[in-house]
Order: structure tokens, then sequence, then C-alpha cells
């Protein structure tokens, strides 16, 4: 493709999601879910077959050369989880959220781990796919379940121990899937090597945390020699591109692998600087801002490649919904079980499973990680796919339920502020000092 092409397509596949994430917003669909549709719309199976460059992707391959803004987009997702851990805030998420985050994420991984090993001994999916599936399964999706508090204003118990959990909900995520992926990566190695299986995990995870610590203080003190705030914002996007380049390095130390986890790397880079810099809230709200475009183009790209001839097998489309039910099962046991065990109220113990069904940017960043595989990595990302459009077109509709039935969301409580007065009684004193006013 050349410069024009690329620069077209880019245009186009932003364009078709803004523009197709209106049309969802009025049918109240999460915009991921939007961006997710665009990209199959433009992808290689869809518009793409028509082989004009620059109108969709016309290959696998054309939506593959655009891999970096893929890393940079997942650098600056794990950047952004980093943000949720300030020592403030962990203060007072309290034990039963920290019990509740762990547990429930542990115990998904497990059940999904259990039933697609059961469907490996049936033929139906790779070793090292079931693996790597099962940590995919823990994350869940902030951006859609945040959306579905902040549009129905959700006050309760319920939404007070959700939020913490949904923030310690990924970072434990990130944690399994390193530990998953290098298992699954070396089972898929020509020899496997029993001490590489055990070490190389444990070494990746706690590497990739020493250098997000690193890069954190660096970027901590490097920081305080600018003062203007568009100068601060591009010292923020340099450490993160630094953090997602160093994090790419392989080493080899006899036959041991020594790589880097980009995603734990950045949520380090993330939670150092968070809790060592003042003004680090602010300045992460212009980095929100600024990554804006690079998500939906992250998005997209993730929607175009999927690769619609895997679900010709009718054993890709068992094992997908064989994914959905297993760990829709394990999200809902797993934080009754533990909510029940940390003592908290029954609305919790009933509800909240259901609002950590979502799914979305977390995953699919694992999933685009898990590509170097190979033919298992192509698996993974076309089952999380399929599963992340389910659950983004399901669970936030499910969240809205579950938190209406625990008293959460208000009858009143509309999104319209017009349609918010018609059902509130209004004091007449008020009225008339209004008026006189």
């Amino acid at each position: 493709m050349n410069t024009s092409s690329v620069l077209l397509s880019l245009a186009i596949a932003l364009l078709g999601g803004l523009l197709l994430s209106r049309l969802a917003k009025l049918v109240q669909l999460p915009a991921v879910t939007a961006y997710l549709i665009t990209g199959i719309l433009i992808g290689p199976f869809l518009l793409g077959k028509l082989g004009v460059d620059g109108f969709g992707f016309v290959s696998l391959d054309a939506v593959e050369s655009f891999s970096i803004l893929c890393d940079l987009a997942l650098g600056f997702i794990a950047f952004s989880i980093g943000n949720e851990f300030r020592l403030s805030q962990l203060k007072k998420i309290g034990r039963q959220a920290v019990i509740v985050g762990i547990f429930q994420a542990v115990f998904t991984t497990i059940i999904v781990d259990i039933v697609l090993i059961i469907l490996h001994f049936c033929g139906l999916l790779p070793l090292s796919a079931a693996i790597v599936l099962g940590a995919v399964a823990a994350a869940t999706a902030p951006a859609a379940t945040l959306m579905v508090v902040r549009q129905y204003k959700a006050k309760g118990a319920v939404t007070d121990i959700l939020l913490p959990v949904v923030a310690l909900d990924d970072a434990v995520g990130l944690v399994l899937f390193a530990i998953s992926f290098g298992v699954a990566r070396s089972i898929s190695a020509d020899s496997v090597n029993v001490l590489s299986i055990v070490l190389e995990p444990i070494l990746e995870v706690v590497l990739s945390l020493a250098l997000g610590f690193a890069m954190g203080m660096i970027f901590t003190f490097v920081e305080r020699f600018f003062h203007s705030r568009s100068k601060r914002l591009a010292v923020s996007v340099t450490f993160v591109m630094m953090t997602v380049a160093i994090s790419m390095l392989k080493f080899q130390l006899g036959g041991i692998h020594i790589g880097f986890s980009p995603l734990l790397a950045c949520m380090m880079l993330g939670t150092v600087f968070c809790n060592t810099c003042d003004f680090s809230e602010e300045l992460m709200g212009r980095v929100d801002r600024w990554t804006s475009p690079l998500f939906i183009l992250f998005f997209v790209l993730s929607g175009a490649e999927l690769d619609f001839n895997v679900f010709a097998s009718i054993g890709i489309v068992l094992v997908g919904v064989a994914y959905i039910a297993s760990r829709s099962l394990g999200k809902w046991l797993g934080a009754n079980l533990s909510s029940r065990f940390a003592g908290c109220e029954e609305n919790v113990v009933k509800y909240l499973g259901i609002t950590l069904l979502p799914q979305a940017g977390v995953a699919l960043g694992m999933a685009a990680q898990a590509a170097s595989l190979g033919p298992d990595g192509a698996m993974v990302q076309s089952i999380t796919l399929f599963a992340v459009l389910i659950y983004e077109l399901v669970g936030p509709f499910l969240t809205k339920i579950a938190l209406t039935k625990a008293g959460d969301i208000k009858p009143e409580g509309k999104t319209s502020a017009r349609g918010a007065v018609s059902q509130l009684e209004i004091d007449p004193k008020l009225l008339d000092a209004s008026a006189k006013k």
C-alpha cells in the first residue's frame, strides 16, 4: 500500500467507526461494539473483497501492516489501568473488593481452562489456545460497565464495590495472562523444557513489573523539567512509547527465553507515575483524550482481523459457545462465592457477578499479543473477538438489569434532563423563588 492508500484506509476506519457509533447510541449499544462492527464491514471479508486499496482492508496482511498502532494502543490501555491503583484509592477499596476482585478472576480462569482443556482432549482446539483463553476470560471491560453506571447515575452497595473490582479485575487478568501465555508459548515450542515452562512466566512477570517501575521513576523525574501542559503530555506519550518498545526486546539465556509483557510493564508505569506525581491525574486525563482516535483505530483493526474462515468449522463455533458459557458461569459463581465469603450485602452476592460480564479492550489486547503463537494465536483472536461482540451486545443490558434489581438504579434516573425533571416532584416554593429572581 502506498502512502495515499494507507492514510485513506485509516481515515475511512476512523470515520466509519465514528458514524456507526452514532447509530449504536440510538439503540443503546456501546461505542466499542460499533468500532468492531466497522472493522468487520471494511475488513477483507466484506468491503475489502472489492480489492480497492484505501477503501477497506483488502487482506489480513494489510490489516497486520498496522500492527504498530495496535501495539501502541495496548500500551496506553495498560497505562490507563495503572491509573486506577492510586494508594489513596486503594485504601478505600477495602478487604471485600480485594477478595472479590482477585478470587473471581482466578476462579473464572480455572473454570474456562477446565472446560477448554476437556475440549482439547476431544480434538477441538490446541492445548496452548485453551490455556491462553482461560486467562483472557478473566478480563472485564471497564468502559462498558462505567457507561451504564454513569448513564443511569447508579448508586448503592453493588455500584460501590463494582468500580474497584473492575479496576482490580484487569490487573489480575494481566498477571494471569502473562503466566498463561508463557506456559502456552513453551508448549507451542518444538522442544518443551519443564524448567522454561515454570521459570519463563515468572521471569516475564517480575521483569515486566521491574521495567515498568524503573520507567515510572524516570518518567516522574523527567516530568519535573517541563511546565507547560503540552510538553508534559508529549513526555507522557514518549515514555509510554519507550516502555512498549523496550518491552518488545527478547533475550535468551541458555535454554531460557527472557522477555517482557508490554501490558504489565505499561500498567506498572502508570501505577508508579500516578502515585509519585502531584499532577498525574490531570495529565492522565489529557492522555486519555489524546489517545481517543488511537483506541478507535485499535478496535476497528481488531474487528477487521476477524477471520470468518475460522468459523466455517462447527468445532470452532462450539469452542466459542463453550468459552462464553464457561466464562459467564465463572464470573457469576466466582463473584457470588467470594462476596458471600467476604461478608458483602445480599444484593452484592446476588447481582455483582452479572455486572462483570462485559469484555472488550484488555481482552482484545491479550488476544492480539497471543497472535505470536501462530495458528493457535489466530484461533485465540477469533474466539475472543466472537465473544467480545456477544458480550458487548448483551453485557451492558444485563448490567443495567442487575443494578436496577439491586436498587442502585432508581426509576427516576433518566438520561434526559427534561425527562428527569418530569419525574421529580418540585417544591412550589422553590418555583416561586426562582420566578422572583
